[in-house]
């Protein structure tokens, strides 16, 4: 997706250049382009910043970690808010001589002339899904790295493997029996109890992706598939968000990366490149 070309001739365009703690602006306007400083990546700076801007503004700003707060912030004060791919911006844009102002102004020349690769944006029900599903996976991960580091201390002691769920009751009770040293001891009662901790928390936030799948239809549609259980399918529906903005079936599974090959012209195809990777996370308990 790209933006639309010919912009209105008084219409202003405004675009960061963002960087953790500041944004290098540079304005677009009747033509020329000025350097517009750096504003302090605080809400209160970008508040004052958002007062100076004009209804019919259209503001540009590269996808990066704090986009959506800056989104939000700025999208009541003007026409527009564009969030430009940063990867296929470098591709078409590339430069020998790279500085913030430079960047910035490239942003605002690249939607004036409807070349600027868009990304869409979610919206906030949609962020919040997916930050939910993504505590899912760290939590999930955290307690695979805990039993993997127990299960390390067992091997490196010469103790074959529990004939059963090893951190379950019983699973415990056999492990709190093995022939440790002391401070072994420790670090696998410490991972152990870190795990219950660990646990508690997996199942508050089950609870809530359940309670979030009960209202949502499309992931009651996908629990249908076999293997497809809450967590899967609202993972998901989260990455995927509006999926009319997919303008086919094809489309979607490249989102995904799930396509193993990729066609350019009509008598050649490619391999799928790490550029495509795959946007629902593993979700599953290890």
């Amino acid at each position: 997706m790209v933006s639309d070309p010919g912009k209105e001739p008084g219409m202003r365009i405004i675009a960061l250049d963002v960087h953790r703690s500041f944004a290098q602006t540079a304005i677009l306007e009747k033509g020329k382009i000025r350097d517009a400083g750096r504003i302090d990546l605080e809400r209160g700076r970008l508040l004052q910043f958002a007062t100076k801007l004009k209804p019919d503004d259209e503001i540009v700003i590269e996808a990066t970690g704090n986009t959506s707060a800056i989104v939000r912030l700025l999208s009541p004060f003007v026409g527009r808010v564009v969030i430009a791919n940063p990867i296929l911006v470098r591709a078409i844009a590339w430069a020998k001589v790279k500085t913030d102002k430079i960047d910035a102004a490239v942003l605002a020349k690249l939607h004036a002339s409807g070349f600027l690769p868009e990304v869409w944006m979610p919206d906030e029900e949609t962020e919040t899904r997916r930050r939910v599903v993504a505590e899912r996976t760290q939590l999930v991960s955290q307690m695979t790295r805990l039993k993997n580091r127990i299960h390390s201390v067992l091997h490196a002691n010469l103790i074959p493997p529990y004939k059963g769920i090893l951190f379950s009751k019983r699973g415990r009770a056999w492990l709190e029996a093995q022939p440790l040293a002391e401070d072994q001891r420790r670090v696998v009662l410490r991972h152990a109890g870190e795990l219950d901790r660990l646990g508690g928390e997996l199942a508050q936030v089950d609870k809530s992706l359940a309670q979030t799948a009960l209202q949502e239809p499309r992931v009651k549609r996908l629990m249908t598939i076999t293997g497809v259980d809450v967590t899967v399918a609202l993972s998901i529906v989260a990455a995927v968000g509006d999926i009319e903005r997919f303008s086919s079936p094809e489309k979607l599974v490249s989102y995904f990366g799930l396509n193993p090959r990729g066609s350019g012209s009509p008598a050649t195809s490619r391999p799928i490149t790490a550029a495509s990777p795959n946007k629902a996370e593993p979700t599953h308990d290890r």
